[in-house]
C-alpha cells in the first residue's frame, strides 16, 4: 500500500484580519475535503497594521485613519459580514472598540505550538475579536484565551509581562514581508508554492492534493 501523501502548509495571517478569519474557516473545510492528505499546518505571523502601538488605538480613530471615515468602512464591513455569514461565521464589527497591536496574540499562538494548540488559540482569539469585540490589548483577555486552550494561565501571564519571543515573532513577520507577502491570508505549500487570498474550500483542497501528489511523485 502506497504511503499517504503529505504536505507542510504554512499560513501567514493576522488575527484581526477579517479575511484571515474567513480564510481559516475555508481552510478547515478544505482539509476535510482533502482528508486523504496528511497536512501539517503551521501559523505564521503577519502585522496587518504594523504602525499601531503595543497598547492599541481607539477603533473609531483607526477606521478614520485607514478608511477615511467610519461610514466609508460600513459598506466594506457589510461585504465582509456577508462573506463571513456564507461560511457560518459572524462579523460583529460594531462591537469592536479597540484596534490592537497583535504582537502578543502571535506570541500566544507561538507558545501554543508546544502543546499542539496553536490552531485552537488562533481560533479563540479571532472569535473573541470578531464576534464579541474582545479587547486583545488586555493581557487578561489573552490569558483567559490561552487558558481556554490548555495553557497555564499563570505561566502565560508571566510570559506576556516579559519580552519572551518578541524578537522571534517580529523576525518571522519581517521575513514574510521581505518575501513579498503584502496580502493575507497567504498559504505556502511546502515552501515552494503560494496562494494569497481567502480561497474557497474546494480550490484550496485541490491545491493541497496537487502539490502533495507532485511532492510524492518527486520523492519516489
Amino acid at each position: 500500500m502506497a504511503d499517504r501523501p503529505s504536505l507542510k502548509l504554512e499560513v501567514v495571517s493576522d488575527v484581526v484580519c477579517p479575511w484571515c478569519y474567513i480564510g481559516k474557516k475555508r481552510l478547515g473545510d478544505a482539509l476535510a475535503l482533502a482528508g486523504d492528505v496528511d497536512v501539517e499546518v503551521r501559523w505564521r505571523p503577519f502585522f496587518l497594521n504594523p504602525w499601531i502601538p503595543r497598547k492599541g488605538v481607539d477603533r473609531k480613530a483607526y477606521l478614520e485613519a485607514k478608511f477615511g471615515s467610519v461610514e466609508r468602512y460600513r459598506g466594506i464591513a457589510a461585504n465582509v459580514a456577508a462573506a463571513a455569514a456564507e461560511e457560518g461565521l459572524s462579523y460583529e464589527w460594531t462591537k469592536i472598540s479597540r484596534q490592537p497591536n497583535t504582537l502578543d496574540c502571535h506570541r500566544l499562538i507561538r507558545w501554543g505550538e508546544a502543546i499542539g494548540q496553536s490552531d485552537a488559540i488562533k481560533q479563540r482569539l479571532m472569535e473573541l475579536y470578531f464576534t464579541g469585540g474582545g479587547d486583545l490589548t488586555d493581557p487578561e483577555v489573552l490569558v483567559r484565551a490561552a487558558a481556554d486552550c490548555g495553557l497555564d494561565a499563570d505561566e502565560v501571564r508571566s510570559r506576556l509581562a516579559s519580552d519572551l519571543d518578541v524578537e522571534a515573532v517580529a523576525r518571522d513577520a519581517k521575513a514574510a514581508a521581505d518575501a513579498g507577502i503584502s496580502g493575507v491570508p497567504t498559504f505556502l505549500f511546502d515552501g515552494r508554492y503560494a496562494l494569497s487570498g481567502a480561497y474557497p474550500a474546494d480550490q484550496l483542497a485541490q491545491a493541497i492534493r496537487q502539490v502533495a501528489a507532485s511532492e510524492q511523485q518527486q520523492a519516489s
